[in-house]
């Protein structure tokens, strides 16, 4: 009796043991599952947050791009008023959002993938950093957030290039056009059995330098200038370490504007080198004919030499004043929109955090 007694509590604090191995198995399992959740919905936000910015300022989005690559010596587009005008006599109320689907599909996923990228490129150097001053109440200083700020920018910027690139063509396609790309499957098509896979990666280089000082600075000056107004709180605009919609527009609106100012030099030169090898290039770099621009570099190098030669240090800021009307409603409302989204679908993570 006494043997199966034994026998009988060893069963049973097996099943006991067993139990408790699936409880806390079960219980290890449920905050990855929420956190894949939590994931999921911090890159629908970003999504979102850069659709809604980008449709908002789409017609100055286009009026830029148009202003980088035009022919200088067959000018259509002279400033941001006559070019939306232009524009819309031309082309009509569509012309002034035209790319702007493609825009939208690329902007989707290189918002998502931008902001969630940052956000675990943070917790890493946060991480990193705490270990080497073994401190670990340490926090992310300006630098260390830039740096965050450029990973994710580099990241998001090269998982979508080859969407960008149809984007840039697609947007300088106007109704005169000699040949005219159907939309952004078409055209990733034709410039691949046209001119190869690297052709969709053209202009990639000055890109990659740009995004380091321009979505760094964006989330290192919207960050630091956050805290800043919370911790010192200067004007009252902090309620229970709260800022107000309105204040966090402002924030976004002073980081997108310091960010592209410095790296805007490297946008027209990124948008010359993709419309190099375009056979049937649009009349707008073209000149309608009339005049060849030169369309060919060997590299970013060059495509900056021959900028500045041909039309002055001016040209490397052309489109300049309609993309910084355009930028500081774009980034502010994109900052705003992220964080108004997971605050929404109950995403307990914010950028700051």
């Amino acid at each position: 009796m006494a043997s199966e007694d034994v026998k009988t509590e060893s069963a049973v604090s097996q099943i006991v043991n067993f139990a408790e191995e699936a409880k806390l198995s079960k219980e290890e399992i449920k905050p990855i599952q929420y956190q894949l959740f939590s994931i999921s919905k911090s890159l629908v936000a970003g999504g979102v947050a850069g659709a809604v910015s980008r449709t908002a300022v789409a017609p100055l989005e286009r009026l830029k791009i148009l202003l980088q690559v035009q022919n200088p010596h067959s000018i259509k587009y002279n400033g941001t008023i006559q070019g939306l005008k232009y524009i819309w006599r031309t082309e009509g109320f569509r012309g002034l959002f035209k790319g702007n689907g493609t825009n939208c599909a690329r902007i989707v996923p290189n918002s998502a993938v931008k902001f969630f990228s940052y956000e675990q490129a943070s917790k890493g150097i946060l991480y990193l950093y705490q270990q080497r001053t073994g401190n670990d109440d340490a926090q992310l200083t300006p630098v260390l957030r830039l740096a965050a700020g450029a990973c994710a920018g580099i990241i998001a910027m090269s998982a979508t290039y080859p969407m960008d690139m149809v984007r840039g063509r697609l947007t300088v396609q106007t109704e005169s056009s000699p040949y005219r790309y159907r939309g952004m499957c078409h055209a990733l098509s034709t410039v691949l059995r046209e001119e190869g896979f690297r052709a969709l990666y053209k202009g990639w280089l000055p890109s990659v330098i740009g995004v380091i000082p321009y979505v760094g600075l964006n989330f290192a000056v919207y960050e630091s200038l956050k805290d800043w107004l919370i911790t010192s709180n200067p004007y009252n605009v902090a309620e229970n370490k709260e800022l107000s919609v309105v204040t966090r527009l402002g924030c976004g609106a002073v980081a997108g504007t310091i960010g592209q100012t410095v790296s805007y030099p490297l946008d027209v030169i990124r948008r010359r080198m993709q419309m190099v090898g375009w056979t049937h290039a649009s009349s707008v770099v073209t000149g309608d004919g009339r005049s060849q621009a030169a369309l060919e570099y060997t590299g970013m190098v060059d495509a900056f030499r021959k900028t500045v030669r041909h039309e002055g240090f001016r040209a490397l800021y052309k489109g300049l004043v309609p993309n910084c009307v355009k930028v500081v409603p774009s980034i502010a409302i994109a900052f705003v929109t992220y964080e108004q989204m997971k605050e929404l679908m109950g995403v307990e993570i914010r950028i700051s955090d």
